[in-house]
Formats: structure tokens, C-alpha cells, sequence
């Protein structure tokens, strides 16, 4: 199977059956997210167990690539530290920006079939709205994220 096949198979997989979709009651943190541009809206919410994320969810609505986004993410998420969560948000920003970024496409698992938003620049603010929601949570920001 070659990347464009695992990028529409996840994709796909995760916009029809998104994981840890939901409110999470009692919520430790959560932030609110909104593409003006598409109308894509979320809410991501995550709980702690010491330093680690133990549960994220989130609820909302947007295009494919954004409710699959926040689904790969809040997978990914469950049991890192809060350093880890900031460096996985690192390549996760490079592998959708940069055409020549250097990331462990097979060290991301099903996270590396984000690389093909980068065909798409338009789409680019889909697939990273939830990230940057994700970082407003852990930062305990107020303000809704914006990707205008």
C-alpha cells in the first residue's frame, strides 16, 4: 500500500468512525477551535494523570480531514507527557508544512497519513486545527483558536 492509499484509507476510516468523539465530562482542560474560512468547529478535552494526558476527546463538526485529524490526535495523545504532546506537535506541523521536512513518517504510525494534506495547502488549516486547539488546552488559554 502505497502513502496516498494509507492517507484515504485513514482518512476515510477515521471521518466515518472517529475515536473518542464525545464530551468528556469533568474535563481537566478543554479549549474551542473554529476555521472562519471552512466552518470547521471543535472542542477538545483532555484529562490528566500527573503529567500525562489519560483521556482526550473531543466534539464538533468540520470536513473529513478535520474530524479524522482530531481523531488521529486524540489517540495519539492518550499517555504522553505534556513534552511529548509539544514535540509530536512539532512534527506534525513540519510533516503538513514543509514538502522537505524531515520527520519519522514511520516513527508517527497512523499519524504519517496527515502527509497528504501537504497536496492540498487549502486543507492544511483542517488537519491542524485540533493540534493547535490541543496546544490551547495544555496551555489553559481562554480564547477560542482561530486558524485565520
Amino acid at each position: 500500500m502505497d502513502l496516498k492509499d494509507l492517507y484515504r484509507d485513514v482518512i476515510v476510516d477515521h471521518n466515518r468512525n472517529p475515536r473518542n468523539f464525545g464530551k468528556l465530562e469533568a474535563a481537566d482542560s478543554h479549549a474551542e477551535g473554529h476555521n472562519p474560512l471552512c466552518g470547521d468547529r471543535l472542542t477538545l478535552y483532555v484529562n490528566f494523570d500527573g503529567d500525562r494526558i489519560r483521556e482526550a476527546k473531543f466534539e464538533g463538526s468540520g470536513c473529513a480531514i478535520s474530524v479524522a485529524s482530531a481523531s488521529l490526535l486524540t489517540e495519539a495523545v492518550k499517555g504522553k507527557s505534556r513534552e511529548e504532546v509539544r514535540r509530536l506537535f512539532d512534527q506534525i506541523h513540519a510533516l503538513l508544512t514543509q514538502h522537505d521536512a524531515d520527520v519519522d513518517l514511520a516513527g508517527l504510525g497512523k499519524l504519517a497519513a496527515l502527509s497528504g494534506v501537504r497536496e492540498f495547502p487549502a486543507r492544511v488549516k483542517c488537519a491542524s486545527l485540533c493540534w493547535h486547539t490541543l496546544n490551547a488546552a495544555l496551555s489553559n488559554a481562554t480564547q477560542p483558536v482561530s486558524t485565520e
